[in-house]
């Protein structure tokens, strides 16, 4: 009788079996955690958004609320009323239309003295869940269908993040 050596094809395939089960089971849940993680920071990017418009006003009265592209500006940056340099370059460009950590930003200024802030997921479901938008009243709304709220007055309609 010979002495084997190795795995027979039976417990091979069990072992590959058993891994095939286990990232069958730990996938999906590293999937709702990375939407987690995207829909953390867009969040915290409309505050972001939010503490430059202020800044924004109050260094350019005379201007306004600013625009995406206003609020940025490209590294060496010089603040002035078109570049303010006070939010980071990919974000003041939506990273040349590619988006930010899963999610497209926008800023839209349909009034004097009026801005809505939004982030709204790239693909619904896979790379967040919930879109977020603040005007000037700088509270954090939540539209749990995902779909963008630029509108000054649908934003200020959806429930606040906290709630």
């Amino acid at each position: 009788m010979r002495k084997q050596k190795g795995f027979s094809l039976i417990e091979l395939l069990i072992v590959v079996a058993i891994i095939l089960i286990i990232a069958a089971i730990a996938i999906p849940n590293l999937l709702r955690a990375r939407i987690a993680a995207n829909e953390s920071s867009a969040a915290s990017q409309v505050r972001t958004l939010n503490t430059a418009q202020v800044s924004y006003v109050t260094a350019y009265p005379s201007v306004g609320y600013g625009t995406l592209a206003a609020l940025g500006g490209a590294i060496p940056c010089t603040p002035a009323s078109g570049t303010a340099c006070l939010i980071d370059q990919d974000l003041a460009t939506n990273n040349n239309g590619n988006g930010k950590s899963g999610y497209n930003a926008a800023m839209a200024n349909p009034n004097a003295g009026q801005y809505v802030a939004a982030e709204s997921p790239i693909t619904i479901g896979s790379t967040g869940v919930n879109s977020f938008c603040s005007d000037e009243d700088a509270v954090v709304h939540k539209d749990s269908t995902g779909a963008p709220a630029t509108d000054h007055d649908t934003c200020g309609q959806l429930p606040s993040l906290g709630n």
